[in-house]
């Protein structure tokens, strides 16, 4: 029976053929299987017996925590990164300032000592705690104001590298960033188009409107509804945009949203496409 499952997994019937394939078949890491096989007991589908974490970690002699995060990851991201142990995101890290901490460790200490004009972090470490009862009492330093490291290591930056022929690599970007630099022309316009694909999440129960005094509630429990491809064309000098939503992201699709993009939205740049037809 499923209890207190914040993310509630129903497998579609070709999910549940597939997973239940890589469980069976055993050509994949025994991690993966492990995940396949906690999706497939978690299911609260009408094929699935909708186990709860602790139920499932005591079957397949893993722990509920690692149970909850292979729920989250396929409600929010859906099959794939959920064989793959994606980590859900969102945690929180205390980021200490040194210089902040080492003024709030000589207020602490109190006046600095002979010799020195200032405290810093070592002469702390140096001095000797108060003996009290047979305890040793040091200075406590309180954090709780403490703000952001210019030192971010879990942050990476990326970049286009360029292949081997460096210079021709760089001539045509060189082209491509020239084009978004040219001044507004409605016969010549510069449209951007891009794509991505989106997790459909659904409430298993209704929420409650906001009232007088009173935010909005809605309850914690999530379902996945598939997914869902956005495109979206975007002319940043004309301050216009628009979202074509698919169920799909396949050659076909570009074609009909690159299509109505130059038939239907830009008929009168030169070259568009005006007699194009399904």
């Amino acid at each position: 029976m499923l209890r207190n499952a914040r993310y509630v997994v129903r497998l579609t019937p070709d999910e549940r053929q597939l997973l239940t394939e890589l469980a069976t078949t055993g050509k994949r890491a025994a991690a993966a299987i492990t995940r396949a096989r906690i999706l497939l007991e978690a299911d609260a589908g009408p094929d699935g017996e909708a186990w709860d974490d602790a139920a499932i970690a005591d079957a397949l002699d893993t722990s509920p925590s690692t149970t909850h995060r292979v729920r989250q990851a396929f409600v929010e991201d859906g099959s794939d990164d959920a064989l793959a142990g994606k980590r859900p995101t969102g945690r929180q890290y205390r980021k200490l300032d040194g210089a902040r901490e080492a003024r709030r460790i000589a207020v602490a200490c109190g006046e600095a000592p002979g010799g020195r004009a200032r405290w810093t972090l070592q002469l702390p470490a140096d001095r000797p705690g108060r003996v009290e009862g047979g305890r040793v009492h040091q200075p406590r330093v309180r954090t709780d104001d403490a703000s952001k490291n210019d030192l971010k290591p879990w942050l990476r930056k990326q970049w286009v590298i360029p292949p081997a022929a460096n210079a021709e690599f760089a001539c045509a970007m060189a082209d491509v960033l020239e084009v978004y630099q040219r001044p507004h022309d409605p016969d010549r316009p510069v449209v951007c188009l891009d794509e991505t694909s989106k997790q459909l999440i659904g409430e298993t129960r209704t929420p409650i409107p906001p009232a007088p005094g009173r935010p909005a509630r809605i309850d914690y429990e999530y379902e996945r509804h598939g997914t869902a491809n956005l495109f979206m064309p975007f002319e940043p000098l004309a301050g216009w945009r628009h979202v074509e939503v698919t169920a799909r992201r396949t050659r076909v699709d570009s074609a009909h949203v690159l299509r109505d993009l130059s038939g239907k939205y830009y008929p009168q740049a030169p070259g568009s496409c005006r007699g194009w037809t399904t």
